[in-house]
């Protein structure tokens, strides 16, 4: 560790203090602040290799060791005594935030795919949004709640999500659901739940109680979880899909976690594959049919390229595009 690797940390931790944590997480506001400001702390996280050191997965790694959270004085000896396995157990984690409120965004694309579908998601995690059939949706435009429920009724996960706009909103037929991630979760392994309801920002009001329904829902009907790399296992994967069903293979924001000069690749092999639905900021690759002009500072959500809407990167808002109409095909 280096003098210049302890700054690095503490400015990378201002900036996640000051941009990030606000409005989300006053313990993490707190711990990322301590970290910016004490040469002690910043140096105890200098020893984790830098792609390890996102403030969400030093920080979910710290509670799962046993970090104090009440009293950010006791919390920064803490860091200080426990750097080594800090370190450790940063060194064998990364983040692998599964959010189902996602698929209130993926809906009005899936929804313009004409059934049944064969749902293969890259970057799967513990394949939450692999779930869009299985969740109840609860879409506010105005004063108006335009409900989608499954077939067999209201969902123990309910996704509530704004709408601008008037997408064609009805529940997907799912036959088949796969995932790739480089380090799968499995919804039915106590350690790979505790990990995953981790990774939730303290304070994030209703989200855990989400995660936790949503890893039930899986548990109980587990989706096929591959280990690889997007672009080399998807071939492989899709070439299982049962016959007579559509290909649709998701990227849903993770892509930003891919090498840059490796995203065209899976780009390519989910377009080979079938149908490509991805969620994405603007400048994140070239995959576009036309370059997203966003007009909230939002993410893209395209079919097969076609930027349908500007949604929130995790489902809590969608502005559907004017003249994106359904399309289903």
């Amino acid at each position: 560790m280096t003098p210049d690797a302890a700054t690095t940390v503490a400015d990378r931790y201002r900036r996640f203090a000051r941009d990030e944590a606000p409005g989300r997480s006053v313990v993490y506001g707190a711990w990322a602040g301590r970290v910016a400001d004490d040469a002690a702390v910043a140096a105890a996280l200098a020893g984790i290799p830098d792609t390890r050191r996102q403030p969400p997965l030093v920080f979910a790694a710290m509670r799962l060791l046993g970090a104090p959270l009440d009293d950010v004085d006791e919390w920064a000896s803490w860091v200080v005594a426990h750097a080594d396995a800090i370190v450790e157990e940063c060194g064998r984690r990364s983040v692998q935030t599964n959010e189902p409120l996602r698929c209130a965004a993926l809906l009005p694309a899936l929804a313009a795919i004409e059934g049944p579908i064969a749902l293969l998601e890259v970057g799967a995690s513990a394949g939450l949004c692999l779930y869009p059939d299985r969740y109840s949706y609860r879409y506010h435009r105005g004063g108006e709640v335009i409900p989608v429920d499954p077939v067999d009724g209201r969902s123990s996960v309910v996704l509530d999500s704004d709408l601008e706009g008037h997408p064609d909103l009805r529940m997907p037929e799912i036959v088949w659901r796969a995932g790739i991630d480089l380090s799968p979760l499995d919804a039915r392994r106590s350690e790979d739940r505790k990990w995953l309801t981790g990774l939730v920002w303290p304070g994030e009001e209703g989200r855990l109680e989400r995660i936790e329904a949503a890893l039930d829902i899986v548990a109980a009907d587990p989706p096929i979880l591959v280990a690889g790399d997007g672009a080399q296992a998807l071939p492989a994967l899709a070439a299982r899909a049962p016959a007579g069903a559509t290909l649709v293979v998701t990227t849903p924001g993770v892509l930003a976690h891919v090498p840059r000069v490796h995203r065209t690749a899976v780009i390519a092999a989910a377009r080979a594959a079938g149908r490509w639905i991805t969620l994405d900021a603007p400048g994140l690759h070239d995959g576009w049919t036309r370059r997203p002009e966003p007009a909230r500072g939002g993410f893209a959500l395209a079919l097969d390229g076609e930027v349908r809407a500007e949604v929130d990167p995790l489902g809590a808002w969608v502005a559907w595009h004017p003249g994106s109409g359904p399309t289903a095909q």
